[in-house]
């Protein structure tokens, strides 16, 4: 006996969106080293409750706590810029956020191709 699959087009259309959000992020990190991820984080908190009840929803959260864990790590790295001490100390901090972030990406574009959630 066949097992029928089953189509659901809101979980259809907010994977989606959560999927655009990611290669916004990514190219965010390519293209402005992340100065422009605000754009799709201000998406992410505008649609994140339409995905609520969903693996989708915890896509959104992985979003936004990359954005600000990553805006963190910036703002760490400026503070030890601005000493001549610390420069390459930052220009470390900066390096392994950009890979850090760039890794959440991959791994949440994955796991959501895979109907994962992500971890809270």
């Amino acid at each position: 006996m066949a097992q029928e699959i089953v189509f659901d087009r809101d979980l259809e259309s907010v994977k989606n969106l959560a999927w655009w959000l990611y290669l916004l992020h990514g190219a965010s990190l390519v293209f402005s080293l992340g100065a422009l991820s605000f754009i799709p984080l201000i998406v992410s908190y505008l649609k994140r409750s339409d995905a609520a009840g969903t693996f989708v929803y915890s896509h959104h959260n992985w979003q936004i706590r990359s954005f600000w864990w990553y805006l963190v790590w910036i703002a760490v790295g400026a503070v030890l810029f601005m000493t001549i001490i610390g420069i390459p100390l930052a220009w470390l901090v900066f390096t392994l956020a950009w890979i850090w972030k760039a890794y959440r990406m991959i791994k949440g574009l994955l796991d959501l191709n895979a109907n994962r959630p992500m971890p809270a």
